[in-house]
């Protein structure tokens, strides 16, 4: 691996989350600061958050919005954290929130916290449960937490959550036939 900074290269999306584990005050605010210090076109910021601590009752209305595999090991995680996106003529707004969400994970692992995102959820779902304004549009749930016993998932999960990483070369994603090491 070339000199990728160890935020990014260690990184992992793991289901197995302490059940026991919190976040403080402090490190949510990080985090939600990171997001809002990410890029957006225009300066518009067209992300909002829901922030749910496990035990919470925004947490226990996000997660019944998940589906009843990632509900196994999503119930776990220290915080579920809505990312939406304020509904306006942007076209670049799900760009934009996602470039959010991202700063807030790298954040997260510079706090130690491992983060995994769930894009199948039921969007009308939370729009009811969570009574959110009309132009604000659910886009993804991010887990966020300490690192579990692995051992403690179902057999089907520990599988993936076990098996190594595996990532496209460059030389895959790269759309031009250019020397990319100039």
């Amino acid at each position: 691996m070339t000199d990728l900074t160890p935020l990014l290269a260690f990184r992992w999306s793991p289901r197995s989350f302490d059940p026991v584990a919190e976040l403080t005050s402090a490190e949510v605010m990080t985090l939600l600061e990171a997001a809002r210090w990410a890029p957006s076109v225009g300066n518009r910021q067209p992300w909002r958050f829901a922030v749910g601590h496990r035990e919470d009752e925004t947490f226990k209305r996000i997660l019944v919005n998940l589906p009843p595999g990632e509900q196994r090991w999503a119930g776990r995680a220290s915080l579920l954290l809505l990312a939406a996106r304020h509904a306006t003529a942007n076209p670049f707004a799900a760009y934009d929130l996602g470039q959010a969400v991202a700063h807030l994970t790298v954040q997260a692992t510079a706090l130690g916290l491992h983060v995994r995102q769930v894009t199948d959820l039921d969007r009308r779902g939370l729009v009811a449960d969570l009574d959110l304004p009309a132009d604000v549009e659910p886009y993804v749930v991010t887990a966020i937490g300490q690192l579990g016993d692995p051992f403690s998932l179902p057999a089907d999960l520990l599988v993936h959550e076990t098996s190594l990483r595996r990532r496209r070369p460059v030389a895959e994603l790269v759309l031009t036939r250019s020397d990319i090491t100039r």
